[in-house]
């Protein structure tokens, strides 16, 4: 192991006065530089040679002074010479080295000064040798000090996915492959990572031991490798006393990562190249937040060439991380960190505290979260050397107490189980060099004696208290799969319903819903144990905040007394487990006990920075108003009109028109003109282009017969259907010219499209008129009057929409039965029946006259056009303003709300409030009325 930084300092301090004289190149360089090693403990002729021959810049033979590959050159002066000139020199020799053995540093001395330049950060360093020992921790690359800065899109991270990679594929072509090939891989790259961060002594013993020890034809790599393994699984007291002193250097690494006989693997010279080069990469500079995505896109092609856009970010991780437990440690360690006894029992919390994620797949969220919780022990370090007057060196190992035991995960592939144990033993020690650089003392957890708990298995089907039981856990995190209710596999199907058994309606909800509710049944198991339950966090597709998932998954955990503590709305995520750059989840901390300091990050771009915003409660639709799950209605709230979905043909496209297409049929069935009909769906009408659609439902036989072309769709339609594995769909084929669902206007009516941009403040929505059809990508009301338009088109409508609504993406997708059922009018109370209502439903009459009027003025845009905040125009942004606050202050009057809300949010919570109260009121006064039927539908 590498010695302490005061014995460095005082070996420094000996070499400046040793070698104060030294002046002639030729005679004392090669013993300057033997003591100047001699200063880290290390013997250089392990680590560098001599008068190392190479070809210059030119074609010249050249001799480096001293050369440790990939890491150092030195070109030693005698003493007065010009260091300019030297350094010069010393980069002529970089075209006849190979690039995987190219230097970071070069050194460049003349006995008296030295110039240390490293190549990768720009940084030069310039001191005389008296003054050496002050600046010895320019060279802590030499004992394996060096700790990095942990960026999590490095270069090196991408370049050590791609080297690895390779080696990957060579041994997975050549028949090397499956568990084997996994655990191999899991070894290198913690050797590896050892070689570059003090764990292996020297620096870089790994790649010596391969280019010194192994042919070049890599013949006998795999028994070496094997063998290496093996000394590695072996305690230092139990290895042979004539085992090889290049082994025997290697340390004991417990932690059984080595103590599982596999197959030796068969190497060529390609895949010995391969290693080296991946050798020649500074392991030490990975960081912990590109662990997971680093190792898991080694195996998968696909990911390795789009690592950098896969990676769960380490601010997405933070995101769920410092809301669950960080922030208030932190605020905790403030508070304690001037009084010595609270500072110790803050120690002691810290290492009593225990995380669970049982979906950790390669273990990002547990690898970062014990790099902070490190990161807050650090500071409890410093506070107490402070508060203790210590000054100097202090022997640090004995008083880190936060260690990878506390950590716990179920991951159901096995290579991820792996990685995230190997990830979180690389981060410690990571961690251990960063409190080495902090207080003089090399410490290092090598052998392992702790390790993390990791379980390869199916989290649904594993009971979690046999990982880490409840009484004893912490804090529960992490993000489940994201599977849609739809999307699910057999398997994953029949999990997910054993754990929702006596969930009612589970059939509606996503994958990751089972984790909530296994969670939940969790955390009271540790209340029935008679303890404080654990606090819960998951990272979740935003699907089971909306629409109907919520009241099948919401009303189930509410009932078992769920709270929600924190919540980020929905953003857009990156994931490297799943495939996609961008998914739109949302983040719910939970758990048992209710709690006064909420918080709602909200979101006014989905890619962009939060901003938090206290709550007095978080509802399941993440907003800040009552706990109340809204049920999938088929009549309205309120006394209004009722709406449903426009037609349904299922007609494989074939009764359906562009202009050209109608045209072109027309002029070979010109007889058929009168059965088409104007065709509108939610994209049609926004966007502004019309189709057409063939209605032949009214259509007498004799005439249908005579229109051969017509008939010829007839048939298709009858065969589509027939095709289909859905046997309604096929029992629908006995009647073809009729559409599946059909809703034909006979008046003017409101449509309303369901699916809309998110980017848009107002849903577009219209009157149209009777000779149009509209398709079942849109909702309609033929009652529907002036007064419903300007309600429905108002900010409080829209808001109400944004919160409650179901997502496609992050697209509005407005239904009946959620969004517009459920909402509560103004004026539908029953002490509202009074005369002076008229005068506000005249009033937002007239606005909403103002908006239409505002749209005509611009015959020639389309309402994508006009309802696009960058393009709409100023008068129909002033024509809604209006009607927004007729609405506002209709609601003020009849149900107490404000005439100016500030947010969406004041809307929502006012919003929910008046549905509480009305579906209380409303229902044992309003009748239940039948669900409007379409005027025509098939029987």
């Amino acid at each position: 192991m590498p010695l302490s930084w005061n014995e460095i300092k005082a070996r420094a301090l000996a070499f400046s006065r040793e070698w104060a004289d030294a002046r002639d190149e030729a005679s004392e360089a090669k013993p300057f530089w033997i003591a100047f090693f001699e200063i880290f403990g290390i013997s250089n002729k392990r680590v560098a040679t001599f008068e190392h021959a190479v070809k210059k810049f030119g074609g010249g033979q050249g001799y480096v002074d001293l050369f440790w590959p990939g890491l150092l050159l030195v070109e030693q002066k005698s003493r007065g010479k010009d260091l300019d000139r030297a350094y010069t020199q010393a980069l002529d020799y970089f075209p006849g080295i190979k690039e995987r053995d190219l230097p970071r540093y070069v050194v460049v001395s003349d006995f008296a000064r030295f110039r240390l330049h490293d190549l990768e950060t720009g940084q030069t360093h310039e001191f005389a040798l008296a003054e050496l020992h002050k600046h010895i921790r320019h060279f802590g690359f030499i004992a394996g000090y060096e700790a990095q800065p942990l960026a999590p899109q490095s270069a090196v991270n991408i370049e050590a996915a791609e080297r690895m990679g390779r080696l990957h594929d060579a041994l997975k072509a050549s028949g090397y492959e499956g568990h084997a090939l996994e655990v191999l891989l899991v070894r290198l790259l913690f050797c590896l990572f050892a070689d570059d961060t003090g764990i292996f002594q020297p620096a870089q013993a790994l790649r010596s031991y391969i280019e010194e020890r192994t042919r070049e034809d890599g013949s006998d790599l795999g028994p070496l490798l094997a063998r290496l393994f093996q000394v590695l699984n072996t305690p230092e007291a139990q290895r042979s006393t004539a085992l090889d002193e290049q082994l025997a250097a290697f340390p004991y690494v417990n932690g059984e990562l080595f103590a599982e006989p596999i197959p030796i693997a068969d190497f060529d010279a390609a895949m010995r190249e391969a290693l080296l080069d991946a050798c020649a990469l500074d392991w030490s500079a990975i960081s912990p937040a590109i662990f997971g995505a680093l190792f898991q896109s080694i195996m998968d092609k696909t990911a390795r060439r789009n690592l950098g856009a896969h990676y769960t970010s380490e601010e997405n991780i933070a995101k769920l991380i410092k809301p669950l437990f960080l922030d208030a440690l932190w605020a905790e360690f403030d508070k304690a960190k001037k009084n010595r006894n609270k500072l110790f029992d803050f120690h002691k919390k810290l290492r009593s505290l225990t995380f669970f994620d049982p979906a950790c797949g390669c273990g990002n969220f547990l690898v970062i979260a014990y790099r902070e919780l490190r990161r807050l022990e650090l500071e409890v370090l410093r506070a107490s050397a402070l508060l203790a007057s210590q000054t100097g060196h202090v022997d640090v190992g004995p008083l880190i107490a936060v260690d990878v035991d506390q950590f716990h995960g179920i991951e159901i592939e096995e290579f991820p189980a792996q990685i995230a144990q190997v990830a979180l033993w690389l981060t410690d020690h990571q961690m251990n060099l960063h409190v080495s650089e902090e207080f003089g003392q090399y410490f290092a957890r090598i052998p392992l004696r702790s390790r993390p708990h990791i379980v390869h298995g199916n989290a649904l089907t594993l009971d979690w208290a046999e990982v880490l039981p409840p009484e004893r856990c912490s804090y529960v995190l992490g993000n489940p799969p994201f599977v849609g209710a739809k999307f699910m596999n057999d398997a994953q199907r029949a999990d997910a319903a054993a754990v929702f058994h006596g969930v009612a309606n589970a059939g509606l909800l996503d994958y990751v819903a089972a984790w909530y509710v296994k969670a939940t049944r969790y955390l009271h198991a540790a209340r029935d144990a008679g303890v404080n339950p654990p606090q819960a966090a998951f990272v979740s597709t935003n699907s089971i905040t909306q629409g109907e998932q919520v009241g099948v998954l919401w009303g189930w955990l509410l009932a078992q007394g769920v709270h929600i503590h924190f919540a980020h709305r929905t953003f857009a995520w990156n994931n490297e487990a799943r495939g996609k750059a961008a998914v739109h989840c949302v983040i719910i901390g939970f758990g048992l006990d209710d709690r006064p300091d909420k918080t709602i990050f909200e979101y006014a771009d989905i890619k962009g920075e939060p901003h938090a915003v206290k709550a007095a409660n978080i509802n399941p639709y993440l907003v800040d108003a009552p706990d109340v799950v809204l049920e999938n209605r088929s009549t309205p709230l309120c006394p209004v009109p009722e709406i449903g979905i426009g037609n349904k043909p299922i007609d494989g496209g074939h009764y359906l028109f562009t202009d050209d297409e109608k045209a072109e049929f027309l002029r070979r069935e010109p007889q058929a003109e009168q059965w088409f009909h104007r065709w509108l769906g939610a994209d049609e009408f926004i966007n502004g282009y019309q189709r057409w659609c063939l209605w032949l439902g009214d259509c007498p036989p004799d005439v249908l017969r005579r229109m051969p072309e017509a008939m010829k769709r007839v048939e298709a339609v009858r065969q589509f259907r027939l095709a289909s594995k859905s046997a309604p769909t096929r029992k629908l084929a006995q009647t073809p010219t009729r559409f599946h669902v059909e809703n034909m206007p006979t008046s003017t009516y409101l449509l309303i499209p369901r699916v809309s941009s998110e980017r848009r403040n107002y849903i577009p929505i219209g009157f149209i008129p009777p000779d149009t059809f509209t398709s079942d990508s849109a909702l309609i009301s033929q009652a529907a009057t002036l007064y419903h338009f300007g309600i429905l088109t108002s900010a409080m409508h829209m808001a109400w929409m944004r919160a409650v609504c179901g997502r496609l993406e992050s697209r509005y997708r407005y239904s009946a039965g959620i969004v517009y059922n459920n909402f509560p009018w103004p004026f539908c109370e029953p002490k509202a029946e009074d005369a002076s209502v008229k005068r506000w439903t005249d009033a937002i009459e007239k606005e909403a006259q103002a908006v239409l009027e505002a749209r005509a003025r611009f015959p020639d845009a389309t309402l994508a056009d006009l309802y696009d905040p960058l393009t709409m125009p100023p008068e129909l942004l002033k024509a809604h303003q209006r009607l927004d606050a007729a609405v506002d202050a209709a609601y003020a009057a009849a149900a107490g709300g404000k005439k100016r809300y500030a947010s969406d949010a004041e809307r929502v919570a006012f919003l929910f409030g008046l549905y509480q109260r009305l579906d209380t009121a409303l229902a044992p006064t309003l009748p239940a009325k039948p669900a409007r039927r379409p005027s025509k539908k098939i029987v």
